[in-house]
């Protein structure tokens, strides 16, 4: 007899009452995700970790052995699912980001762990995968697959291709191919980015999406024939709308910073498409708001506030991300023979989860852990991975002219656009002092410097910025800069610049605020300068200084910290800067940070 048949003869052999359950639920109410129903006076009796039996009296399946807990009349909710989110933008490890949200009714992540691809390669997602299979919920990995993510336009500290991908496909745990991010790759037929969808389709997995471009004509249409499943890169009405018409899966995602759910789930609630073709994830969400806020607890009181019912909301966090990735016998419904992951929950309209249950094991209550999460150890290299050439200075912060002294130049600027991954390419007037373009606090015109840190080259690219409000002496740097993740620096100050970059790069890398030349705020990520390797709690308050510390230089903007990790992403328009210099997203080409 297999594992599988002796699972399964357990299974009917409790459900027929011929042996007892580990554990029965009573009492409650079930929401049936798979038939939209909530149904009073409800039991639940578990086995091996998976559901045996749901119904009117489990009595006949409780023997002396038999934990019994009552959920007296609360709602009996299946474990919420996030089906698109990098661990590393919680600035934690997998192993403290299930503590931070798996009290809170978080049972599944599908994570694409693009980041720390980007440093390390395929060592480094197999890093991810092997922690990721210790965890008391479940986390399913996508295989990145554009790293670097635009060729030619940044330099990665590592890459992949269709071969890493086609190893990674063997690997237990691997659940299908990360978000295709270069979409002007996939619609001109580049033929790596063809090879890699392939070898995830002969595998029978999910090809992840990110078409970042709000054109919806033919370049659209060539993305969605490429094969992609999915897309979280929305920000319109239009764009749920034409996704979901197209037969991929619309992912409105609420994160940090991304507030996109708004806006898309119109959608649902007013142009009455079909809601099971769409799935709500974060994407990416700060250690500070995972500890204050939640994660898709908060996601789904979002939902519902912007009018989803909330049974529509719980089944796409649920039922529609299990489907998705075809897990749906596995997951994402309480029903007989999938993992027993049930929430108790008293409101669903202010959801909380009071009890959490993942693996057929009470995991936490009230917000208490009530088991022991995994310990994990890292190898040297992991920690090794800030490498600049020398000490930096005020100079290396200098944007020079050629223009004569006194004159104004044309300036092409990044624009912050608050809340949302897309910037705005502006052109500026700035006047040229002493051979060289300075920060302007007037005109909210900050600097804007990338330092390659993967192979000690010694360069940096300088470049401008707007929108982030600085009113004084400042700089803030950060080793998290999607994709390729070298240093970013923002400031109006050199001096200030350099001890901000040279502070990371002691400490191994996170990020750091500068104010009149001293550190007064740090959080260290020496995990591939990308994570801490401190508990949530910890890095969340190191992070909500990190917060202030952009308030105290005068910016107003929410989360700001995220909308700085994103100036070097070249794959989504309109304006990013990389270790090559200033990248027009729309053309896909460089162009200079001066007309001069």
């Amino acid at each position: 007899m297999t594992s599988s048949t002796k699972l399964t003869q357990s299974l009917i052999d409790v459900a027929m009452g011929r042996t007892h359950a580990e554990l029965v639920i009573r009492n409650g109410k079930w929401v049936s995700v798979q038939s939209g129903e909530i149904i009073a006076n409800t039991d639940i009796a578990i086995i091996n970790g998976r559901i045996a039996f749901v119904g009117r009296d489990a009595s006949h399946t409780i023997g002396k052995k038999t934990k019994v807990i009552d959920a007296n009349g609360k709602y009996l909710v299946p474990g919420l699912l996030d089906g698109h989110m990098h661990v590393e933008s919680g600035m934690v490890t997998v192993t403290e980001f299930v503590r931070a949200v798996a009290v809170r009714g978080t049972t599944g992540m599908f994570i694409d762990p693009h980041e720390i691809a980007n440093v390390f390669g395929l060592k480094g997602v197999k890093l991810m995968v092997d922690e990721a299979q210790k965890q008391p919920i479940h986390v399913w990995v996508q295989m990145p697959s554009c790293v670097p993510s635009a060729p030619g336009l940044e330099t990665p500290g590592s890459s992949i291709g269709p071969k890493e991908v086609a190893i990674a496909m063997k690997w237990k745990g691997i659940i299908g191919l990360g978000e295709m991010m270069n979409f002007p790759g996939v619609f001109m037929g580049d033929t790596k980015m063809l090879d890699e969808m392939s070898a995830t389709h002969a595998a029978g997995k999910v090809i992840g999406g990110h078409y970042a471009s709000p054109d919806l004509g033919i370049p659209f249409h060539g993305y969605v024939a490429g094969g992609a499943e999915d897309d979280h890169e929305g920000t319109r009405m239009d764009d749920a709308i034409a996704r979901v018409r197209q037969g991929m899966k619309a992912m409105l995602r609420y994160g940090s910073a991304w507030f996109d759910v708004a806006a898309q789930v119109k959608a649902i609630t007013e142009k009455k498409l079909d809601s099971r073709r769409f799935i709500l994830c974060t994407d990416d969400s700060h250690a500070g708001t995972l500890t204050s806020e939640g994660h898709m607890d908060r996601v789904l009181r979002h939902a519902i506030s912007e009018g989803l019912n909330p049974m529509t909301a719980i089944q796409m966090m649920t039922i529609n991300t299990a489907e998705h990735f075809g897990m749906s016998k596995e997951m994402g419904m309480i029903a007989p023979g999938r993992y027993a992951d049930i929430l108790l929950v008293n409101d669903l309209m202010n959801f909380g989860a009071d009890l959490v249950i993942a693996k057929g094991q009470v995991i936490a209550e009230n917000g208490e852990w009530q088991i022991k999460l995994p310990s994990v150890k890292y190898p040297s290299w992991v920690t090794n991975s800030v490498k600049v050439k020398r000490k930096l200075t005020s100079q290396d912060f200098v944007l020079r002219s050629r223009a004569s002294d006194g004159s104004e130049i044309e300036a092409n600027v990044i624009g912050v656009i608050e809340n949302q991954a897309p910037t705005r390419h502006l052109k500026m007037k700035v006047k040229v002092e002493d051979g060289e373009v300075k920060a302007d606090i007037n005109r909210d015109i900050a600097k804007i410097a990338l330092v390659e840190r993967h192979r000690k080259t010694g360069k940096v690219v300088v470049g401008l910025v707007s929108g982030f409000g600085f009113l004084r002496r400042c700089a803030i740097a950060s080793t998290v800069a999607h994709d390729s993740h070298h240093m970013i620096v923002v400031g109006n100050d050199e001096e200030s610049m350099a001890v901000a970059a040279n502070e990371l790069a002691r400490c191994g890398g996170g990020q750091v605020v500068v104010v009149d030349g001293n550190v007064i705020a740090l959080v260290e990520m020496p995990i591939a300068g990308l994570m801490s390797n401190e508990r949530a709690d910890v890095v969340a308050e190191k992070a909500n200084n990190v917060l202030e510390g952009f308030k105290m230089c005068g910016s107003e903007l929410n989360n700001p910290n995220m909308q700085l990790s994103l100036l070097a992403l070249v794959v989504i328009p309109e304006l990013r800067i990389s270790d090559k210099g200033l990248v027009d997203v729309t053309k896909f080409d460089f162009i200079p940070v001066l007309e001069d």
